[in-house]
């Protein structure tokens, strides 16, 4: 049975390859208009990974918010800037 063995630089093109796909396909789907609001909301947020949790009469519930941003250098272009944003929440409550 023949196993291909590829070069460590093979594999990094593959890698590169599958997320210049995405991003094309990404930039590709009609999109819905942006809102405001979120957009200015999740601009807020600091830099880092925050969370804290809280106990009401009958749940528990841990809120969390993350903001993280790196800049990439494109062998031969320019310089971009991306950025990971957002909030969540995790509810537990009893059910009867």
């Amino acid at each position: 049975m023949p196993v291909i063995a590829l070069t460590p630089l093979a594999w990094t093109a593959l890698r590169m390859g599958a997320m210049v796909a995405v991003a094309a396909y990404a930039s590709r789907r009609a999109s819905q208009p942006k809102d405001i609001e979120h957009e200015h909301t999740l601009d807020g947020l600091p830099d880092g990974i925050a969370g804290h949790s809280h106990r009401a009469e009958a749940e528990r519930g841990v809120h969390g918010s993350a903001k993280l941003r790196r800049v990439m250098r494109v062998p031969g272009g320019p310089k971009v800037e991306v950025e990971f944003s957002g909030l969540g929440r995790l509810r537990l409550r009893r059910a009867g």
